[in-house]
Parts: structure tokens; C-alpha cells; sequence
């Protein structure tokens, strides 16, 4: 037995196997199919159903469970040990180092190749890394700007880059991956990403990073194609009916039963197959929504009733949240109050909401019988986020005319189903911001992007802090009780909470790296 072994190890076929349970660089980067499959690989670092926690951090979302690790977080008792902070880090940078590796090898193919479908995964894979930048910028600030595959020990050596470098970076590799895009697939390829993806990142990234001329821009770049245009019914646009429409410019697909999401899980209400109520709308967001004649509800002649908060609102509100008397999926009707003695009750279970509300968005009937196997796509961009940087950025540089009124009462009244008045004659500058920026809040509501918001504009350290409060019900007495969602407090300090910290195990790998302010 000894001797065979000792022949087994001098057989040199046998050292230059090729293994089994993975694909080997001996083989692969040699057609253009090779090519394809390794960019197609990159979309599986975008983001699905992480962009709800983002959300869940700021004053329009709660953290379920105080003992969850997002829950330190909105409590403010979290830091650079944070498994949250780091996996997002980690997250982001696979993602990158996936595309860095594509981009270092794709010319590596050998024999006949359609240059320009090269070209074209070039440019997929420079703006799936421009993503994951962009979110790294805002979250973390001076991060490393790594553009190539790194050894182990280049690992451990890398620097920080100026935020105006990394917002540099990200702007260029958009607006060149931009010319080597189509403007639009069809069949197999829908939902991959074009011309207009790369534009609308770019609008978001120089929104975020201040550049509103940038921004404004692209995002009319966008609008003048005419390439798409607002879903009909948002009350629909978030279930399979609407997929692939001409609202979305990136998604991230899932297949039903093959390549799966668990949303319907994570925040439906207890009642539907033990929903997990994870994250939660909170009472501040309810607040945002005016009502249907668009007046704010602290608008003493707005006819908002505080024993019917609910009633003859912005039409966006029914379809984004789940209320008292909506039906749910199993068609059971949603009785969330803390004496309606259901399954959903406040105070019920710990896993029922602590508000009193669920969001609806992505809670799709059909994901009832089986809801861990969904195939609905997350989406990630889509134009009522280009039409609203567009306006944001042009009042920001001071050229409001008509386009800008034109963006906003698109949002506002084109959808059958959402019918506000027009906006024509505000004048004021900060009026009209304070208009938009509302508009953002309740339209984009739970797709990840209010974090940013409220970074960017910095008025966190107002909106964030304090007890998070839930539905407005009728006690057993008859009296209008409003619910306390959580004894503990929300907490976000001005001086360090606007970017977290480098988590410590990157801090311990690299000695290059510098600390976040007071982290």
C-alpha cells in the first residue's frame, strides 16, 4: 500500500488534474461563451433583499427585534466589530474583486470572437463594480479604490482613496461603459444592463457626491430617450405581473424555484406563513404621505381626521403598507391593533410588528403557497428616481422651470392609480426641496435609497433620534392611543454615525487604513 502511494505521487497526470468541483483556469477564458458565463456571474453580487435594512436605519423603518444586529445599529450601540458593517464591506468588495478579476482576464480569449460583444461585457462588468462603489462610498467614505486582481500582500498594503477621487472614478467608468452598452435587450438577455443603467447610476452618484449639474445632466440624458417611461399601476409595479417593465432600469432577477428571494417571509405580517415582520414602516413615514388633495396632514385645512389617519391619503400609501382592514394574501384581513385579539396584534408575539404596520411592497399573492422558492425580481433603479434626481439636482443649482415641475408631476399624477394635483407655482427655493425630497421619501420608499437621503441632505441627526411610534388606533375606551414601537431609543450622533466605521477586521489585516472620525 505504501509503494502504490508513493508511485500515485510521482505520476505527474495525476498532480496536473484538473479538479472536479470547480471550473480551473487551465480550461476556461478560452471562448467567448467562457466570457459570457463569468459576466453573467457578476450580477449575483448585486444587491436583492439587503436593500431593506438600509431603510430600516433611518426614521421611515424599524428594526423589528431590539436583539437583531441591525437593532444596534438604530440604537446607536454598534461599532467597527459590527457583523452588519463588516459583511456589507465584505459584500461590496467581493463584488469588486469579481469584476476586477473579469476585466483582467476577458482578453484572454482565444480564436474568433465578436469584438463588440467583448466590449459589451466590459462594459456590464465596469458598472456592476461602479455599484458596489457607490454604495461604499456613502456608507463608508475614504475607502480603497482597487481597479485589479490583488495578491494577498497587495491586500495588506492598500490605501484609502479621497472620496473625490473614488465619486471621480465611479463617474468616468460610467460614462464610458455607457458608449460600449445597448439601449435596450430583448429575449434571454433582459435585464442585463445598458445604456440607460450606467446613465442612472451615474445621476445617482453625482447626486450623492453634490455634483448636480452631473446629475441633472444624466438624468436627462434619460428623460430625452424616451426609452421608458412610469409604470401604469403602482399598486402592481413591485409584483410578477410587472416585470421587466418600462419603469426598471436594473434589477436583480431571481427564477422562481431555481435562482430564489425570500422576501415574502422576511417581511410579511406573522399571520402569512410566520412572516417574520423584520423590518417594519414606523409612523414618520405614514406622516409623509399628504393627503389625497396633497395637502400635509399638519395642514390645519387639509381635512386629515385623527381618528381616520388613515383615510384619503396619497394613493401610494395603500399600496406600499399594509393597514388595518387591508386583506392579506391568505385573504384573512390585517388586524394589527393591541386589543384585536389576532395573530398580528401589537405585543401578540415578539415576531409581529412593533408598529402596527408591514410593507406590502414585493409581497406578492403568488409567493404564499411556497414563499423561500420566489423568482420576483428586486428592483433596483427605476425611472421615478431618475425624473426625481433630475428635479432635486436642477432646484439645487437653481435652473427651477418647467422641466423641473414637469419631472415632479410626472411622479405624482401619471399612474392611473396615483392622482395628486399638479405643482406649478412654488417659487421658493427650500419649499420646493422640501417638496421633492418628501416626493423621494414616500415614492421610493423601502427600496433601499433613504439612507443615502438623509446622509446627503444631513438631517439624520433631526429625523433619526427619539422613540419610533406606530399606528393610531381606538382603545378599548374608545380613546385614540398611539402605539410606542420599542423602549429603546433611537440614537445618531452628528460627530461619527454619518459613516461607519472600517470594520476591525479589515483595521487589524491592513495597517495602511485609516479610522472613520471618532469610531
Amino acid at each position: 500500500m505504501i509503494l502504490s502511494f508513493v508511485t500515485a505521487g510521482c505520476d505527474k497526470d495525476l498532480l496536473d488534474a484538473i479538479p472536479t468541483d470547480r471550473l480551473s483556469e487551465n480550461i476556461f477564458w478560452k471562448s467567448q461563451t467562457d466570457a459570457e458565463l463569468a459576466v453573467n456571474a457578476l450580477y449575483n453580487d448585486l444587491d436583492g433583499a439587503e436593500i431593506f435594512y438600509l431603510d430600516a436605519l433611518t426614521d421611515i423603518a424599524h428594526v423589528n427585534q431590539p436583539f437583531a444586529v441591525d437593532a444596534y445599529i438604530e440604537q446607536g450601540t454598534y461599532d467597527a466589530s459590527s457583523s452588519r458593517v463588516y459583511n456589507t464591506w465584505n459584500s461590496a468588495y467581493k463584488g469588486i474583486g469579481a469584476a476586477n478579476y473579469f476585466l483582467a482576464n476577458v482578453n484572454r480569449i482565444e480564436g474568433s470572437k465578436n469584438e463588440a460583444l467583448i466590449a459589451r461585457y466590459i462594459g456590464e462588468a465596469r458598472v456592476l463594480r461602479a455599484y458596489q462603489y457607490i454604495k461604499l462610498a456613502y456608507l463608508f467614505g475614504k475607502v480603497p479604490l482597487v481597479k485589479t486582481p490583488l495578491t494577498l500582500q497587495e491586500g495588506r498594503e492598500v490605501r484609502q482613496a479621497e472620496l473625490t477621487e473614488i465619486y471621480d472614478f465611479i463617474d468616468e467608468e460610467l460614462e464610458q461603459a455607457a458608449a460600449s452598452l445597448p439601449n435596450i435587450y430583448t429575449g434571454n438577455d433582459m435585464g442585463r444592463i445598458t445604456r440607460w443603467t450606467a446613465l442612472g447610476l451615474k445621476a445617482r452618484a453625482a447626486l450623492y457626491a453634490g455634483r448636480f449639474a452631473v446629475a441633472a445632466n444624466a438624468a436627462k440624458l434619460i428623460i430625452d430617450s424616451h426609452q421608458f417611461e412610469l409604470y401604469p399601476s403602482y399598486a402592481t409595479l413591485f409584483s410578477y405581473s410587472a416585470e421587466n417593465n418600462k419603469e426598471v432600469l436594473l434589477d436583480k432577477q431571481f427564477l422562481e424555484n431555481i435562482y430564489t428571494q425570500n422576501v415574502f417571509t422576511q417581511l410579511a405580517p406573522y399571520s402569512q406563513q410566520n412572516g417574520q415582520s423584520t423590518y417594519v414602516p414606523t409612523k414618520a413615514l405614514i406622516d409623509s404621505y399628504t393627503t389625497a388633495s396633497g395637502h400635509l396632514i399638519t395642514d390645519a385645512t387639509s381635512g386629515y381626521d385623527l381618528k381616520n389617519p388613515y383615510k384619503n391619503r396619497d394613493h401610494r400609501l395603500y399600496y406600499s403598507i399594509f393597514l388595518d382592514g387591508d386583506q392579506l394574501p391568505n385573504g384573512a384581513i390585517f388586524r394589527p391593533a393591541p386589543n384585536s385579539g389576532t395573530a398580528d396584534a401589537v405585543g401578540s408575539t415578539y415576531i409581529a410588528s412593533t408598529t402596527g404596520f408591514n410593507i406590502k411592497k414585493y409581497i406578492d399573492k403568488k409567493d404564499f403557497s411556497n414563499p423561500s422558492k420566489s423568482g420576483l425580481n428586486i428592483i433596483l433603479l427605476r425611472y421615478a428616481e431618475v425624473l426625481l434626481t433630475f428635479a432635486e439636482a436642477k432646484i439645487e443649482i437653481g435652473q427651477i422651470d418647467e422641466s423641473v415641475y414637469a419631472a415632479i408631476n410626472q411622479v405624482r399624477n401619471t399612474r392611473d392609480d396615483v392622482k395628486l394635483p399638479n405643482v406649478n407655482t412654488i417659487g421658493d427655493k427650500d419649499q420646493l426641496r422640501q417638496l421633492v425630497r418628501r416626493e423621494r421619501t414616500v415614492e421610493l420608499a423601502f427600496e433601499g435609497l433613504h439612507l443615502a437621503d438623509i446622509r446627503r441632505w444631513k438631517t439624520a441627526e433631526k429625523v433619526v433620534p427619539g422613540k419610533v411610534y406606530g399606528i393610531t388606533y381606538l382603545n378599548n375606551k374608545g380613546e385614540t392611543v398611539i402605539v410606542e414601537a420599542a423602549s429603546e431609543r433611537r440614537v445618531f450622533d452628528p460627530q461619527k454615525h454619518y459613516l461607519w466605521p472600517i470594520p476591525q477586521r479589515e483595521m487589524n489585516l491592513n495597517s495602511n487604513l485609516r479610522q472613520n472620525p471618532n469610531w
